[in-house]
């Protein structure tokens, strides 16, 4: 999968801006605040119904800007495809080949696209939330189906929440029903996902760190001990019953899948309390090389990989793991970072250099790292 041609213009803080990036290292380089990260969302974007920074719709759009669009010539699977992404403060609308498409299941796999990002390594240390945004974005990637069994959960829960603060609340046990129905699915969907991710991870994470550590990752839904849908609803139903009077006394669904939590752990121990910092940079970096495989395993390509920040992220011994990573996937890379020159590069052989200054980018040339 490449990257052929981007355009964006009024997203954030660029104006206007045009490439053609290199089939392999694409370095985006410039001071903090320039607009690097801007540019990695915006590729997201082309391919993905919500940002893996936590944004609301308006704050896309440029200051004093009514309109933002991105576009972005895709080659996949010998295809071209020519994805254009409209931001409004109404909403969004995106087209490929010129044709609009209403459902988000119809940009699935046009660009498939891996983020790593200061913000990820944050994620251990965060609350569940974090983890959870992690794994629904993680599952959507590869599972066409996650996002229409994410929304309608959530839509669900909507209505059984508002019940729940309402005096009358006649209907409660048909929402409360068709809630377990549609968690049974999100959950059966997420163990998949999990289950296919954790061998990869721990291949790859005892390649970066060389340590005896084993590295996993669970998830484990509070009152479910199945894997089968029909089971996890039955399960899922006395989870509700279980939690149906502290439901009541806050006015909201205490207990289900928008609450539980993604299990890192290092030899069995939550990595967040026993893991030192090298250690969960290691397991990240091992997890985003997972998603890398799990995707090209699913579409029979890579996708882009978009490294944020790298300069903060990675000592030298991970530098190399990473590279040699890429070298053997022959993958897209879009890597930002202040420096011209980074260590992370140190054995490419070429790399496509753009500088980025307040929203502008200028090409460099081709430079050789070797």
């Amino acid at each position: 999968m490449l990257l052929k041609h981007l355009a964006v213009a009024g997203f954030r803080n660029i104006g206007a801006v045009r490439i053609s990036p290199g089939t392999g290292f694409n370095l985006l380089y410039g001071l903090n605040g320039q607009g690097k990260t801007n540019l990695l969302e915006a590729i997201y974007l082309l391919g993905s119904p919500r940002s893996f920074r936590t944004a609301r719709l308006p704050e896309l759009i440029g200051h004093d800007r009514q309109i933002a669009q991105i576009q972005g010539e895709v080659q996949s699977a010998g295809t071209l495809n020519r994805i254009r992404l409209t931001l409004e403060a109404a909403g969004r609308r995106v087209e490929v080949d010129g044709k609009g498409i209403q459902r988000a299941s119809d940009l699935h796999g046009r660009l498939n696209a891996v983020v790593f990002s200061p913000d990820d390594t944050g994620m251990v240390r965060l609350g569940p939330d974090a983890r959870r945004r992690y794994l629904d974005r993680a599952v959507y990637t590869g599972d066409i189906g996650y996002l229409h069994s994410w929304h309608g959960y959530h839509r669900i829960l909507k209505q059984r929440n508002h019940l729940l603060k309402s005096a009358d609340r006649t209907g409660l046990d048909t929402w409360t029903e068709q809630l377990a129905e549609a968690g049974a699915e999100v959950i059966e969907r997420r163990l998949r996902y999990v289950a296919q991710l954790n061998g990869m991870l721990q291949r790859h994470y005892a390649t970066i760190s060389g340590e005896k550590e084993t590295a996993g990752i669970g998830y484990q839904p509070e009152g479910v001990q199945a894997e089968e849908r029909e089971i996890i609803r039955g399960q899922l139903l006395e989870l509700f019953a279980r939690h149906a009077r502290s439901d009541e006394r806050y006015g909201t669904t205490t207990a289900g899948p928008h609450r539980d939590d993604l299990m890192l752990c290092l030899d069995g121990r939550p990595l967040k309390s026993f893991g030192s910092q090298g250690q969960q940079k290691s397991f990240v970096l091992a997890l985003k090389m997972a998603e890398v495989d799990n995707l090209q395993a699913i579409f029979q390509e890579p996708p882009l990989l978009l490294l944020d920040d790298m300069s903060s992220e990675l000592d030298a011994r991970r530098n190399k793991n990473l590279m040699d990573f890429l070298f053997s996937r022959e993958i897209q890379v879009f890597i930002t970072t202040t420096e011209r020159s980074p260590a992370l590069l140190g054995a490419a052989a070429h790399c496509a250099v753009f500088r980025v200054e307040d929203g502008n980018l200028t090409f460099e040339g081709n430079e050789s790292h070797e």
